[in-house]
Protein backbone atom coordinates (compact mmCIF):
# COMPACT_ATOMS: atom_id res chain seq x y z
CA UNK A 1 0.00 0.00 0.00
CA UNK A 2 1.11 3.58 -0.76
CA UNK A 3 -1.25 5.34 1.70
CA UNK A 4 -0.76 6.88 5.10
CA UNK A 5 2.16 5.99 7.33
CA UNK A 6 1.28 2.99 9.51
CA UNK A 7 2.28 4.46 12.86
CA UNK A 8 1.91 1.23 14.84
CA UNK A 9 3.98 -0.79 12.39
CA UNK A 10 6.64 1.90 12.16
CA UNK A 11 6.89 2.26 15.94
CA UNK A 12 7.08 -1.49 16.45
CA UNK A 13 9.85 -1.89 13.87
CA UNK A 14 11.93 0.91 15.38
CA UNK A 15 11.38 0.37 19.11
CA UNK A 16 14.78 -1.25 19.66
CA UNK A 17 16.62 1.62 17.96
CA UNK A 18 14.76 4.80 18.89
CA UNK A 19 13.48 6.15 22.20
CA UNK A 20 10.39 7.77 20.67
CA UNK A 21 8.74 7.88 17.24
CA UNK A 22 5.97 10.40 16.49
CA UNK A 23 4.05 10.92 13.26
CA UNK A 24 2.02 14.11 12.78
CA UNK A 25 -0.27 15.09 9.92
CA UNK A 26 1.06 18.57 9.40
CA UNK A 27 3.73 20.88 10.81
CA UNK A 28 5.79 23.85 9.78
CA UNK A 29 9.18 22.17 10.19
CA UNK A 30 10.14 18.92 11.90
CA UNK A 31 13.66 20.30 12.42
CA UNK A 32 12.32 23.39 14.21
CA UNK A 33 10.01 21.21 16.31
CA UNK A 34 12.86 18.94 17.41
CA UNK A 35 15.29 21.80 18.06
CA UNK A 36 12.76 23.11 20.58
CA UNK A 37 12.23 19.60 21.96
CA UNK A 38 15.97 19.15 22.52
CA UNK A 39 16.12 22.45 24.36
CA UNK A 40 13.24 21.19 26.51
CA UNK A 41 14.98 17.89 27.28
CA UNK A 42 13.82 15.48 24.54
CA UNK A 43 15.33 12.01 24.67
CA UNK A 44 18.29 11.03 22.54
CA UNK A 45 17.11 9.32 19.31
CA UNK A 46 13.68 10.91 19.08
CA UNK A 47 12.07 10.81 15.61
CA UNK A 48 9.39 13.16 14.27
CA UNK A 49 7.84 12.38 10.88
CA UNK A 50 5.27 14.63 9.20
CA UNK A 51 2.83 13.81 6.43
CA UNK A 52 3.26 17.41 5.30
CA UNK A 53 5.64 20.28 6.07
CA UNK A 54 4.56 23.80 5.20
CA UNK A 55 7.65 25.77 6.27
CA UNK A 56 10.57 23.40 6.02
CA UNK A 57 14.02 24.97 6.29
CA UNK A 58 17.02 23.74 4.33
CA UNK A 59 20.65 24.77 4.32
CA UNK A 60 21.31 28.51 4.66
CA UNK A 61 17.66 29.08 5.69
CA UNK A 62 16.19 28.09 2.32
CA UNK A 63 12.49 27.47 2.76
CA UNK A 64 10.42 24.71 1.17
CA UNK A 65 7.11 22.91 1.49
CA UNK A 66 6.39 19.25 0.88
CA UNK A 67 3.73 17.62 -1.31
CA UNK A 68 1.30 16.05 1.17
CA UNK A 69 1.73 12.30 1.50
CA UNK A 70 4.31 12.02 -1.29
CA UNK A 71 7.41 11.22 0.70
CA UNK A 72 9.16 10.96 4.03
CA UNK A 73 9.80 14.27 5.77
CA UNK A 74 11.40 13.57 9.11
CA UNK A 75 13.90 14.69 11.70
CA UNK A 76 15.90 12.86 14.35
CA UNK A 77 17.05 14.49 17.60
CA UNK A 78 20.40 13.15 18.79
CA UNK A 79 22.78 13.60 21.70
CA UNK A 80 25.59 11.41 20.35
CA UNK A 81 28.32 12.34 22.81
CA UNK A 82 30.88 13.15 20.10
CA UNK A 83 33.00 16.33 19.87
CA UNK A 84 31.05 19.36 18.68
CA UNK A 85 33.46 19.90 15.80
CA UNK A 86 32.49 16.62 14.11
CA UNK A 87 28.70 16.81 14.50
CA UNK A 88 28.35 17.95 10.89
CA UNK A 89 29.76 14.68 9.58
CA UNK A 90 26.43 13.11 10.51
CA UNK A 91 25.20 14.33 7.10
CA UNK A 92 27.57 11.81 5.51
CA UNK A 93 26.07 9.04 7.65
CA UNK A 94 22.55 10.09 6.68
CA UNK A 95 23.46 10.22 2.98
CA UNK A 96 24.68 6.63 3.11
CA UNK A 97 21.47 5.57 4.86
CA UNK A 98 19.27 7.25 2.26
CA UNK A 99 21.26 5.73 -0.59
CA UNK A 100 20.94 2.26 0.99
CA UNK A 101 17.18 2.71 1.48
CA UNK A 102 16.84 3.61 -2.20
CA UNK A 103 18.92 0.57 -3.18
CA UNK A 104 16.64 -1.65 -1.07
CA UNK A 105 13.79 -0.83 -3.47
CA UNK A 106 15.89 -1.14 -6.60
CA UNK A 107 16.88 2.51 -7.15
CA UNK A 108 20.57 3.31 -7.72
CA UNK A 109 21.24 6.71 -6.12
CA UNK A 110 24.42 8.73 -5.78
CA UNK A 111 25.49 11.39 -3.29
CA UNK A 112 26.12 15.04 -4.15
CA UNK A 113 28.19 16.76 -1.50
CA UNK A 114 27.18 18.20 0.89
CA UNK A 115 23.54 17.20 1.32
CA UNK A 116 21.74 15.91 -1.79
CA UNK A 117 20.88 12.41 -3.01
CA UNK A 118 20.48 12.15 -6.78
CA UNK A 119 19.12 9.67 -9.30
CA UNK A 120 19.92 10.28 -12.98
CA UNK A 121 20.93 13.85 -12.19
CA UNK A 122 17.66 14.70 -10.40
CA UNK A 123 17.24 15.27 -6.66
CA UNK A 124 15.28 12.65 -4.74
CA UNK A 125 16.38 13.56 -1.20
CA UNK A 126 17.91 16.35 0.85
CA UNK A 127 19.61 16.30 4.24
CA UNK A 128 20.14 19.01 6.86
CA UNK A 129 22.16 18.65 10.07
CA UNK A 130 21.78 21.46 12.62
CA UNK A 131 23.72 21.71 15.87
CA UNK A 132 21.69 22.75 18.91
CA UNK A 133 23.24 24.95 21.57
CA UNK A 134 23.40 23.59 25.10
CA UNK A 135 25.58 22.02 27.76
CA UNK A 136 25.70 18.71 25.86
CA UNK A 137 26.48 18.69 22.12
CA UNK A 138 23.30 17.78 20.30
CA UNK A 139 22.04 17.82 16.74
CA UNK A 140 18.85 17.65 14.73
CA UNK A 141 19.12 15.73 11.49
CA UNK A 142 16.45 16.42 8.88
CA UNK A 143 15.78 14.20 5.87
CA UNK A 144 13.32 14.72 3.05
CA UNK A 145 12.97 11.73 0.70
CA UNK A 146 10.53 11.78 -2.22
CA UNK A 147 8.81 8.39 -2.52
CA UNK A 148 5.63 8.72 -4.61
CA UNK A 149 5.21 10.62 -7.92
CA UNK A 150 5.59 14.35 -7.39
CA UNK A 151 3.61 15.81 -10.26
CA UNK A 152 4.57 19.29 -11.39
CA UNK A 153 7.27 20.18 -8.85
CA UNK A 154 9.60 23.05 -9.77
CA UNK A 155 13.39 22.87 -9.21
CA UNK A 156 14.60 24.03 -5.82
CA UNK A 157 17.15 26.78 -5.07
CA UNK A 158 19.98 24.58 -6.34
CA UNK A 159 18.34 24.32 -9.75
CA UNK A 160 18.23 20.52 -9.82
CA UNK A 161 15.08 18.86 -11.15
CA UNK A 162 13.11 16.82 -8.62
CA UNK A 163 12.39 13.11 -8.82
CA UNK A 164 11.09 10.34 -6.58
CA UNK A 165 11.72 6.67 -5.94
CA UNK A 166 8.47 5.79 -7.74
CA UNK A 167 9.46 7.82 -10.79
CA UNK A 168 12.77 5.94 -10.85
CA UNK A 169 11.13 2.51 -10.93
CA UNK A 170 11.14 1.55 -7.24
CA UNK A 171 9.98 -2.00 -6.59
CA UNK A 172 8.21 -0.95 -3.37
CA UNK A 173 6.72 2.49 -2.66
CA UNK A 174 5.00 1.71 0.63
CA UNK A 175 6.15 4.69 2.66
CA UNK A 176 6.10 2.77 5.93
CA UNK A 177 8.42 0.12 4.50
CA UNK A 178 10.76 2.77 3.10
CA UNK A 179 10.74 4.64 6.43
CA UNK A 180 11.63 1.45 8.31
CA UNK A 181 14.49 0.71 5.90
CA UNK A 182 15.79 4.27 6.12
CA UNK A 183 15.58 4.69 9.89
CA UNK A 184 16.88 1.23 10.84
CA UNK A 185 19.75 1.65 8.40
CA UNK A 186 20.54 5.10 9.74
CA UNK A 187 20.43 3.90 13.36
CA UNK A 188 22.93 1.13 12.63
CA UNK A 189 25.32 3.45 10.76
CA UNK A 190 24.96 6.20 13.37
CA UNK A 191 25.87 3.71 16.10
CA UNK A 192 29.14 2.92 14.27
CA UNK A 193 29.81 6.65 13.86
CA UNK A 194 28.98 7.34 17.51
CA UNK A 195 31.25 4.59 18.83
CA UNK A 196 34.06 5.98 16.65
CA UNK A 197 33.66 9.42 18.23
CA UNK A 198 32.30 10.89 15.01
CA UNK A 199 35.40 9.94 12.98
CA UNK A 200 34.17 8.68 9.60
CA UNK A 201 37.39 6.85 8.88
CA UNK A 202 37.46 4.97 12.17
CA UNK A 203 33.76 4.13 11.72
CA UNK A 204 34.54 2.53 8.35
CA UNK A 205 32.13 4.88 6.56
CA UNK A 206 34.37 7.29 4.68
CA UNK A 207 35.32 4.76 2.00
CA UNK A 208 31.66 4.01 1.31
CA UNK A 209 30.83 7.68 0.99
CA UNK A 210 33.74 8.29 -1.37
CA UNK A 211 32.65 5.34 -3.51
CA UNK A 212 29.13 6.74 -3.94
CA UNK A 213 29.88 10.48 -4.04
CA UNK A 214 29.33 11.78 -7.57
CA UNK A 215 30.95 15.12 -6.68
CA UNK A 216 34.43 13.62 -6.35
CA UNK A 217 36.54 13.89 -9.49
CA UNK A 218 34.40 16.70 -10.93
CA UNK A 219 35.57 20.17 -11.81
CA UNK A 220 33.38 22.27 -9.53
CA UNK A 221 32.54 25.86 -8.73
CA UNK A 222 31.86 26.38 -5.03
CA UNK A 223 29.82 29.50 -4.36
CA UNK A 224 30.49 31.08 -0.96
CA UNK A 225 28.23 33.33 1.15
CA UNK A 226 30.39 36.44 0.62
CA UNK A 227 29.71 36.28 -3.14
CA UNK A 228 33.09 34.82 -4.08
CA UNK A 229 33.60 31.42 -5.62
CA UNK A 230 36.22 28.71 -5.62
CA UNK A 231 36.87 26.70 -8.80
CA UNK A 232 38.86 23.49 -8.92
CA UNK A 233 38.76 19.71 -8.84
CA UNK A 234 36.76 18.01 -6.08
CA UNK A 235 39.55 15.75 -4.86
CA UNK A 236 38.46 14.13 -1.60
CA UNK A 237 36.23 14.06 1.48
CA UNK A 238 38.02 14.19 4.83
CA UNK A 239 37.25 12.32 8.06
CA UNK A 240 35.00 15.19 9.23
CA UNK A 241 32.97 15.09 6.01
CA UNK A 242 34.42 18.26 4.46
CA UNK A 243 35.22 18.64 0.77
CA UNK A 244 38.83 18.96 -0.38
CA UNK A 245 39.19 21.05 -3.56
CA UNK A 246 42.39 21.26 -5.60
CA UNK A 247 42.76 24.64 -7.29
CA UNK A 248 45.21 26.09 -9.80
CA UNK A 249 48.76 26.21 -8.49
CA UNK A 250 48.52 22.92 -6.63
CA UNK A 251 46.83 24.28 -3.53
CA UNK A 252 44.18 22.25 -1.70
CA UNK A 253 41.33 24.02 0.05
CA UNK A 254 39.00 22.57 2.67
CA UNK A 255 35.39 23.55 2.10
CA UNK A 256 33.01 23.35 5.07
CA UNK A 257 29.42 22.39 4.31
CA UNK A 258 28.00 25.23 6.40
CA UNK A 259 29.99 27.79 4.38
CA UNK A 260 28.66 26.72 0.96
CA UNK A 261 25.81 28.28 -0.99
CA UNK A 262 26.04 25.95 -4.03
CA UNK A 263 28.39 23.37 -5.50
CA UNK A 264 27.99 23.15 -9.27
CA UNK A 265 29.94 21.61 -12.18
CA UNK A 266 32.50 24.15 -13.34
Amino acid sequence: MDGEIDVARLTSALQDRYARVDVVERTGSTNADLRKALEDGAADRTVLLAEEQTAGVGRRARSWSSPKGAGLYLSVALRPGVPFAVLGSLSVVAGLAVRAAAASVGVDAVLKWPNDVLVDGAKCAGILAEAVAGDEPSIVLGIGLNVLPLGDVQPGPGGLPATSLAEQGATNTDRTDVAVALLTGFADLERRWRLAGGDLTEAGLLGDYRAHCATLGQDVEVQLPDGTSLTGRAADIDAAGQLQVDVAGGQRHTVFAGDVVHVRPA
